[in-house]
């Protein structure tokens, strides 16, 4: 029974996706459930050792993210702020998700990197998303890869981690060309979903009465709470943008100031905050962490990396790098387990063409990020505004992360071992 345990887990996996793709069943709950039986009852494992595979970090981040923009929502404090974007575009509404892209670069490049920034940016991007009639999927997709293009700058966390690999491989100097190539691949996957879901509708209607409406919006002034709650949440960006703040405890510390200063009403504001993605997310993680470590998620690379080549050693170990990654840590698993791997797998293969592989690995396993199995994408999915429905988001985001496995890895084949791009 033990060496069927990899391959019960990977069952469990897939079981998992089905049932939450053709139906409404929290992913998280029938995960964890999945997870018991699995583990404990197949498997072997003492509950104890399950229940470390639960993302207590993560589960802190995202409360305590959206318990504070849950406060800022109540006392409406983000629906201003989304008017005063909108007057600041001067209406027009299709340039909202390019500068959401940018600024979401920007900021990740400057050292916190995509999980913070997106957790920051998650909430206003989405409500605004909501009130001005952008797609939610759209916004999510354009506003991630942003800050997902920003990460592997050298001084962001998986910029740091993957300097100190390669330098382990004797690769000196190459921060700056995986950044370019991290940009490269994020910029041209979030044209894609610009056009694919609904930028070019927004292009043509910049002209319409919507427009105008919009461009001609009264804008009450902020009133006291709200601009308590602004300086509050300026604090968060610039306490984890500067001096290291952690941000799920930064967020709730800030949160029950903004609570005991009357702000706003703190039992609306929990209740408001999105329990059943939060649930969603960390219970997948569970299950997940022990098929790391029974097998299963070596079993799934194994399977797939049977059919790679010499000619496709790019294009496979993308593939594989991405399909992982949109269910586990792009920054936690895929850089520091299939990095150090790149240059064995070139060594049996007969290649030294080692930049094209270390390029295709590291954006192949960030663009499935915005999968909502993965951080970057649940911060987004669990911040979608309350019109939002947020079933189909999920499966919506779940079937562009895995897609973006086969078209990461085919853009990446291209655009670093065919044309050679730095």
């Amino acid at each position: 029974m033990e060496g069927l345990v990899p391959v019960i887990s990977l069952i469990a996996l897939i079981i998992a996706i089905i049932i939450s793709v053709t139906t409404s069943l929290n992913i998280g709950t029938l995960a964890m459930g999945l997870s018991l039986v699995v583990g404990y009852y197949i498997g072997g494992e003492k509950i104890d050792a399950i229940l470390k595979g639960y993302p207590t970090s993560l589960f802190i981040m995202l409360a305590g993210v959206t318990y504070l923009f849950a406060i800022a929502q109540v006392n409406g404090t983000l629906e201003k702020i989304t008017k005063y974007a909108v007057k600041a575009v001067r209406g027009n509404v299709a340039l909202l998700p390019i500068v959401f892209f940018f600024v979401a670069f920007g900021l990740s490049a400057m050292g916190p990197g995509q999980i913070t920034i997106s957790a920051l940016m998650a909430a206003p991007a989405m409500l605004l998303a909501e009130e001005v009639g952008i797609s939610p999927l759209l916004m999510a997709l354009v506003v991630g890869n942003g800050a997902q293009a920003g990460a592997m700058s050298p001084i962001a966390p998986p910029g740091i981690i993957t300097a100190g690999l390669t330098q382990k491989m004797g690769l000196t100097g190459v921060s700056g060309v995986l950044w370019l190539n991290m940009f490269i691949g994020h910029a041209a996957v979030a044209i894609i979903a610009y056009l694919l879901f609904g930028g070019l509708k927004l292009l043509r209607s910049r002209d319409s009465g919507q427009r105008q409406t919009l461009a001609n919006l009264q804008v009450e002034p902020f009133t006291q709470s709200q601009i308590i709650t602004l300086i509050g949440v300026a604090v968060l960006i610039i306490g984890a943008l500067f001096f290291k703040l952690d941000i799920g405890f930064g967020a709730f510390l800030i949160g029950a100031i903004l609570s005991l200063l009357k702000v706003a009403d703190e039992g609306k504001a929990i209740k408001a905050m999105p329990w059943g993605t939060i649930i969603m997310v960390t219970g997948v993680t569970v299950l997940v962490q022990l098929m790391s470590k029974v097998g299963g998620m070596d079993l799934f690379a194994s399977i797939i990396a049977k059919f790679s080549t010499p000619l496709t050693v790019t294009l496979v170990a993308g593939l594989i790098a991405g399909l992982i990654s949109a269910y586990a840590s792009t920054t936690g698993v895929i850089l520091p387990a299939f990095l150090p791997l790149a240059p064995v797998l070139l060594q049996k293969l007969g290649s030294t063409d080692l930049m094209p592989l270390l390029s295709a690995i590291i954006v192949c396993g960030f663009l499935t990020d915005l999968s909502p199995l993965s951080t970057t994408g649940a911060v987004f999915l669990a911040n979608a505004g309350e019109k939002t429905d947020k079933t189909k988001l999920f499966r919506d985001m779940l079937i562009w992360g895995l897609s973006m496995s086969v078209v990461g890895a085919v853009i990446s084949w291209l655009a670093f071992s065919v044309l050679r791009l730095p």
